[in-house]
C-alpha cells in the first residue's frame, strides 16, 4: 500500500488519541503504520533530503496541524493527547478530517495567517498551506518537490548552454569541475591538455591528488549522438598506450548500454559521465552557476529545553 498523505492521517491519529490517554508519538506512528498495512520498505522510506522517514513526517504534520487547530495537546516532549475540542469533533463522527475541517477553528486560521504575515518574499508565499487534494504533500515535501523541479530545470538549461560552447572551452570547463571536486590542486597546475594528432583520444591529464602521486586521463567531447562501445574501447586503448589505469570520459550526450557494460568489465578504471550527470555535478560543486537565494529548514532543539 502507498504511504497515505498527512490529511488522510488526521482522523486515524485523532481516533487513536480518542481514549483520552497520553500517547508516545513514536508508538502512535507504529500503530498507524500497522493500521494502514505498511510494509517495512514503506515505513523506512526517507524524504528526498534523507533525513527523516516519510511516513513519520506525515504523521508529524497531521499532529502539528491538529495541534494548531486545538484538537490535540502536547503535555510534554514526544507526547500527544486529545483535547476537549478534539473529543467534541470525534463525537460528530466525521468521515474525514482535513485542512478544510481545521479551517472551522479560529486557532488554525490564525496559524495560517501568521505564516502569511511572516513571509515577505514572494517565493516563500507560494509555500503557504494549499487547498486539500487527492495526493496532499506536507509543507516540507512541497518545498523539496519545488526544489527538485527548479534543480531539474536548471540542469536542462545548463546542459543546453554547455552544448553551444567551443571544444576548447568545454575541455577547460571539465578541468574546472574536477578541480572543484578536489582533484588536481590549483587551477593553474591542474590540467595538462594533449588534444593533438596521435593522442589516441586523450584530451587532457589531471592529477588525482595535490602531490601528483597518480594521474587521471580525460576524454571530454561535446557529442551529438549516443556514445557507443567503440569510443570507449578507443579511449581504453589510449590509456594502455600511456600505461595508465584511470580515466574519465565526459560527454554532453549519453552512453549506450554496451558502452556502460564494457567500461564496467575492463581492467582500466574508466568513469563515464553523461550530460545529465555533468550538469548535476556542476550545480553541486558551484561551477558556472550562482546562488540566488537560500532557505534553511529548522526544527525545535529539544536538547536546549531538556537542559533547563
Amino acid at each position: 500500500m502507498s504511504i497515505p498523505d498527512y490529511q488522510t492521517l488526521m482522523l486515524p491519529l485523532l481516533t487513536l488519541a480518542g481514549d483520552g490517554r497520553e500517547h508516545v508519538f513514536r508508538e502512535a506512528v507504529d500503530k498507524l503504520a500497522d493500521q494502514f498495512g505498511l510494509d517495512e520498505k514503506s515505513r523506512s522510506e526517507l524524504l528526498p533530503s534523507g533525513t527523516y522517514p516519510v511516513f513519520a513526517s506525515r504523521v508529524g504534520w497531521a499532529r502539528t496541524y491538529m495541534k494548531q487547530a486545538g484538537l490535540i495537546e502536547a503535555p510534554k516532549r514526544g507526547i500527544l493527547r486529545i483535547s476537549k475540542v478534539g473529543v467534541e469533533l470525534l463525537a460528530t463522527k466525521p468521515a474525514r478530517i482535513d485542512n478544510k475541517i481545521l479551517e472551522r477553528y479560529d486557532a488554525f486560521r490564525e496559524f495560517k495567517q501568521r505564516g502569511r504575515d511572516s513571509s515577505t518574499d514572494e517565493s516563500v508565499r507560494t509555500l503557504e498551506i494549499p487547498e486539500p487534494s487527492a495526493n496532499e504533500l506536507t509543507p516540507e515535501e512541497s518545498m523539496e518537490a519545488a526544489y527538485k523541479r527548479l534543480r531539474s530545470s536548471l540542469e536542462s538549461e545548463l546542459l543546453d548552454r554547455i552544448k553551444t560552447v567551443s571544444p576548447s572551452f568545454f575541455e577547460r570547463l571539465v578541468v574546472d569541475l574536477l578541480v572543484a571536486m578536489g582533484y588536481g590542486g590549483s587551477r593553474s597546475d591542474a590540467g595538462r591538455a594533449i588534444g593533438k594528432s596521435g593522442d589516441g583520444g586523450i584530451d587532457g591529464i589531471i592529477n588525482e591528488d595535490r602531490l601528483g602521486l597518480d594521474v587521471i586521463y580525460l576524454q571530454a567531447k561535446r557529442w551529438e549522438g549516443t556514445v557507443g562501445r567503440p569510443e570507449i574501447q578507443k579511449f581504453a586503448g589510449a590509456l594502455q598506450g600511456q600505461r595508465a589505469s584511470k580515466g574519465v570520459f565526459i560527454t554532453t550526450s549519453s552512453f549506450t548500454k554496451d558502452a556502460i557494460e564494457y567500461a564496467n568489465v575492463i581492467t582500466s578504471k574508466i568513469i563515464l559521465i553523461d550530460g545529465e550527470r555533468l550538469a548535476s555535478l556542476m550545480i553541486e560543486h558551484d561551477v558556472a552557476v550562482g546562488r540566488v537565494g537560500s532557505y534553511v529548514l529548522k526544527r525545535i532543539d529539544n536538547d536546549y529545553f531538556d537542559a533547563t
